[in-house]
């Protein structure tokens, strides 16, 4: 079984900078880690590759620095990455890098199951999965918690809002997986020892690799969600505590005095 999993670094903490101009995340400098959803989907993966037998190969869209989470991936057990990485793509949203996604698997061109995190913690939209596979027109399903291989086709429980789904779904397909399923495997020291900077297992794709070379379709220029104004909100120190008294008339008069009525 050949199967991808998309991966994202994402901001380590969320003390994190905004471009003013672009109302973008500043990631330079800032400190990083791999999407947790992307860990789960991985470690699903891994244990359908240590049933089944194939390769399992990562995906990232980011700048440079990502490479160190297709690094961790592959200590973890993935057998190779690809980075899709160049300044045309920044300030993509969704829809931008769904697309860009799409051009990167169709450089590692031969997958049967493509597997997603649901969400990224950073963007929280848990739309470019969907969309992903809406680009390379592919059936897929979403908030799964449990898969298992079943020949031609992949078995699912995805987890819905009100009910419990229990299905199949045709390969080659895409599976959106849930949070807090699985426990990921740490890296493997002797993995780490033994590929380095694992320089002969990672494909870096720039917009000269991408087939379609229509700038309007990548990064900013291709996001037709923008935003407006990104900003920290002030903080305010001073508060009062009411424990008796008329609570409703006090609340009434500070919401007056400050003519929000």
């Amino acid at each position: 079984m050949k199967i991808i999993v998309c991966i994202k670094q994402v901001p380590g903490s969320s003390n994190v900078n905004v471009d003013p101009v672009t109302g973008t995340l500043i990631r330079d400098g800032a400190s990083t880690k791999t999407n947790p959803y992307d860990l789960y989907a991985l470690e699903v993966a891994l244990k359908l590759k240590n049933e089944q037998g194939g390769k399992v190969s990562v995906l990232s869209m980011g700048p440079p620095s990502a490479l160190s989470a297709i690094r961790e991936a592959i200590y973890m057990g993935a057998d190779e990455g690809v980075l899709i990485s160049d300044r045309k793509f920044g300030g993509a949203d969704v829809l931008a890098t769904s697309y860009t996604l799409c051009s990167g698997i169709k450089a590692i061109k031969e997958y049967d199951v493509i597997i997603t995190g649901k969400q990224t913690t950073d963007g929280d939209t848990a739309q470019v999965g969907s969309e992903l596979a809406e680009h390379l027109d592919l059936p897929h399903v979403t908030n799964v918690k449990e898969i298992e291989d079943d020949g031609e086709y992949i078995k699912y429980i995805s987890n819905l809002d009100n009910k419990i789904v229990t299905g199949r779904i045709k390969k080659p397909c895409l599976i959106c997986m849930d949070g807090d399923i699985n426990t990921p495997r740490l890296p493997s020291y002797n993995r780490k020892k033994e590929f380095g900077e694992c320089k002969d297992l990672i494909q870096i794709i720039t917009f000269n690799d991408v087939e379609d070379k229509d700038e309007t379709h990548y990064g900013l220029k291709g996001s037709p969600t923008q935003v407006e104004r990104i900003f920290e909100p002030d903080k305010r120190g001073e508060k009062e505590v009411f424990s008796s008294g008329d609570l409703g008339q006090k609340v009434f008069d500070i919401i007056k005095n400050g003519k929000f009525i």
